[in-house]
C-alpha cells in the first residue's frame, strides 16, 4: 500500500475581490501530510497528484473548507459569564471548556447585559480563493504516516 504524500506549499488567500488577505510568502510555507485533518480538504484535493513547481488557482466552497455558518453556534450569554473580564469588546476571543472539548468563541455583539458569542470558525460559510505554489511533494515515511503529520522540517 502506498503511503500518503507530504506536501510543502506556499499559499495566498484572497477575498472575492482578489485582494490578498493572508499569505505564507515571506514566512513558513504550509507543510502537511495528505489526508491529515490540519489542512482543509479543498487544499488537499487541489494539490493531490501535483508536482513541485506547479502553481494553481483554486476556489474552495465552504463544504471543503470550514463548513457552512451554523446559526446554532451563535449564542447569547449573560455578562456574568464573563466575570473578571474588564472592558469586554466585540472581537474578543475566549476558550470555553464545556464537556469533553475546548471551544473558541468570539464576542460578536454586546447588548447591555447580553453578550452574543459565535463558536463558528471565522471563515465558516465563506468560499475561499487560493493561489497555491507547490514547493515539494514526497512520500511520507512510515513514522510520518503513523504519526499523521510531517516529522521533518519543510525544505
Amino acid at each position: 500500500m502506498q503511503r500518503p504524500m507530504i506536501y510543502t506549499v506556499h499559499y495566498r488567500l484572497k477575498n472575492q475581490a482578489g485582494e490578498v488577505v493572508d499569505t505564507s510568502e515571506g514566512g513558513e510555507p504550509l507543510h502537511f501530510l495528505e489526508g491529515s485533518d490540519n489542512v482543509i480538504e479543498g487544499i488537499q484535493k487541489a494539490v493531490s497528484g501535483r508536482s513541485p513547481g506547479d502553481s494553481l488557482e483554486v476556489t474552495i466552497p465552504p463544504a471543503l473548507a470550514y463548513g457552512e455558518h451554523n446559526p446554532e453556534l451563535v449564542r447569547k450569554l449573560p455578562r456574568s459569564a464573563f466575570e473578571g473580564v474588564e472592558n469586554l469588546q466585540v472581537g474578543m476571543k475566549f476558550q470555553t471548556n464545556t464537556g469533553d472539548e475546548a471551544q473558541v468563541v468570539q464576542v460578536v455583539g454586546i447588548d447591555g447585559n447580553l453578550i452574543r458569542v459565535d463558536a463558528n470558525h471565522p471563515l465558516a460559510g465563506f468560499t475561499l480563493y487560493f493561489d497555491l505554489d507547490i514547493i515539494s511533494a514526497r512520500e511520507a515515511t512510515e513514522d510520518e504516516a503513523a504519526a499523521g503529520q510531517p516529522l521533518t522540517p519543510a525544505p
